[in-house]
């Protein structure tokens, strides 16, 4: 069978994106519950979410189920963006720094790899992010403080309007530093996860061990960057009154959050996070595994 390194680049870098896409379509109503729960507690906010469940009936009850998709147009975007990129770049460097005779780079090699791809990836991808980030907490606000953006492209638009082009790029460092956390604790705990469940003996390298190593990963993933992420979140969402933003920066939202929240604020939207992460990961991965080869059945062989 012909091998995926016979896929040009730029097909490459579409079947990552349409992946990403796909994954976003199923998780899209978790990301929208992890959003509001980080938001819940701060003075804008509505309401504070107790649990994932009663932040799941509160969008239900006032704004029905396709309140639960809020923000889809942007997470598609950010999709678009930022998972074409991350998966581009770092097909792109794998292959520069693999063997002449096709031997992958080592673990190290990798993982700078993963990390390159990731910083790179999350800054063109920034402007989505925020624009999801603003769009799926709206409901959570009283009506008078609601953007009521129509589209990723309206939001995009009236940002770069009403407060300057560079907001699209605001809490880029936070996100830049999420996104290298995410993908270097995915890289080791995944793999790492995947052999100590093939060496029990009760696993195959099939579907069910991809799933099983993703969920744990995710675990490991999510108490990881979580406290990046909330920051991120609160500062992508906070709006600038009279000249004074809400928070000067990570910094300040870390020890804001801590301080008037509590410790363990810092993991808000902990359950649907996390139940976000590993089924994004195998959807993604196995959306991603099915388009290269039907292209190479197709086009290849």
């Amino acid at each position: 069978m012909a091998s995926n390194q016979n896929i040009p680049k730029p097909v490459k870098f579409a079947f990552g994106g349409i992946s990403g896409m796909g994954a976003t379509v199923v998780v899209q109503p978790l990301d929208l519950l992890k959003n509001r729960m980080q938001l819940s507690g701060e003075g804008g906010a509505a309401r504070a979410h107790r649990t994932v469940f009663h932040a799941g009936l509160s969008v239900l009850k006032s704004e029905g189920v396709s309140g639960l998709y809020k923000g889809l147009s942007a997470g598609l975007a950010r999709q678009i963006l930022y998972t074409t990129t991350r998966v581009g770049v770092y097909t792109t460097l794998f292959e520069k720094f693999s063997g002449p005779d096709g031997k992958p780079p080592g673990f190290f090699t990798k993982a700078g790899c993963a990390l390159t791809a990731g910083a790179i990836g999350s800054f063109v991808g920034t402007p989505a992010e925020i624009s999801l980030i603003r769009m799926t907490a709206d409901g959570g606000l009283p009506p008078e403080k609601r953007r009521n953006y129509k589209s990723v492209f309206n939001a995009i638009s009236r940002i770069s309007k009403e407060e300057g082009v560079l907001t699209l790029w605001r809490g880029c460092g936070p996100t830049v530093g999420r996104a290298m956390v995410v993908n270097i604790a995915q890289l080791v705990t995944y793999s790492s996860a995947k052999e100590q469940l093939l060496a029990t003996g009760y696993f195959k390298d099939n579907v069910l061990c991809h799933f099983a190593s993703s969920m744990i990963s995710g675990l490991v993933t999510t108490i990881a960057s979580m406290p990046v992420d909330i920051c991120k979140t609160r500062i992508q969402n906070m709006k600038v009154v009279n000249g004074v933003p809400e928070y000067k920066g990570a910094v300040d939202v870390f020890l804001k959050t801590v301080r008037n929240e509590g410790l363990f604020s810092l993991w808000k939207g902990f359950t649907p996070y996390y139940a976000r992460l590993g089924p994004h990961t195998v959807i993604m991965f196995l959306l991603l595994e099915k388009l290269n080869k039907t292209y190479v059945n197709v086009f290849v062989k």
